[in-house]
């Protein structure tokens, strides 16, 4: 990881998991972190961890099932900052049981995992463009490999099948990565924009979302003591893709043993479907 002091990181969804690691490690190695979460009680303890850690940090609340509430994010941010040297794009919600939507009427997946995410990196780009060799790194995940962008029924409104809209937004996350890089490069934003994925982490992301119910919970618990790792193992390659002089632009970095379930990070296949 190359030094933080003096640099600003803000990472979405930081209060557990994989963004809870990064948040840390990020703190740890200098950076001044911005914590973003929907829970405060979590958000603020994980700020006291960092700091009395000797790490610098502030948390932000915000659902990002709301793009009202991400506007706010995004001036809150500005208020805390003039310049944005990494935003790490980590906050989602995975395979929801029963159709839901976000305040704004979207299907809760890809409202939350992709369009608030879209929409906060829109807001912070001029913030993004005054950092110093500024990243965006986007969490996919390997569902994308079995995701397809369905335009003829993008919020499934027709017909809602939970693992169908959670690969349809970790493609989107994704593909978004892909063509922020190729806008960056066009436009001359000097961004570097790149994806991860954290394979087979142990983390509450299924019991946030299909619970101890369902086929992925299922396959989930039998796999879990095979081919997972913890969610520490499954932070790095987003680490990997935020701080290495290695990472690539329009890179995609996720573990490198058996199907990318665990492992050290390591480039890894962008598999698309669009259709």
């Amino acid at each position: 990881m190359a030094d933080g002091k003096g640099r600003t990181a803000l990472v979405t969804g930081a209060t557990d998991g994989v963004g809870r690691v990064v948040a840390g490690a990020l703190a740890k190695d200098g950076w001044r972190v911005l914590v973003h979460g929907r829970d405060r009680q979590r958000g603020e303890t994980l700020v006291r961890e960092i700091e009395k850690a000797g790490g610098s940090a502030t948390f932000l609340a915000a659902d990002l099932a709301s793009l009202a509430e991400v506007r706010r994010l995004a001036a809150e941010v500005r208020k805390a900052t003039d310049r944005l040297d990494l935003l790490i794009n980590n906050a989602g919600v995975m395979a929801l049981p029963q159709r839901q939507t976000t305040a704004d009427g979207f299907e809760m997946q890809l409202g939350t995992n992709y369009l608030g995410h879209y929409a906060l990196t829109a807001h912070l780009l001029p913030l993004l463009r005054r950092g110093h060799q500024p990243r965006v790194v986007n969490l996919s995940s390997l569902a994308h490999r079995s995701g397809a962008i369905h335009f003829d029924d993008l919020q499934s409104t027709r017909s809602y099948a939970p693992g169908k809209a959670y690969c349809q937004s970790k493609l989107a996350m994704l593909i978004f990565a892909l063509e922020l890089q190729r806008r960056s490069d066009a436009a001359g934003w000097g961004l570097m924009s790149n994806a991860a994925h954290p394979g087979f982490a142990r983390t509450d992301l299924i019991a946030n979302g299909p619970g101890n119910s369902g086929l992925l919970s299922y396959l989930g618990r039998a796999l879990q003591p095979f081919a997972s790792h913890s969610a520490a193992a499954g932070a790095l390659p987003t680490l990997f893709a935020a701080t290495s002089s290695a990472a690539k632009a329009a890179g995609y970095y996720g573990p490198n043993g058996f199907y990318e379930m665990k492992g050290p990070p390591s480039p890894v296949i962008v598999q698309l479907a669009l259709f």
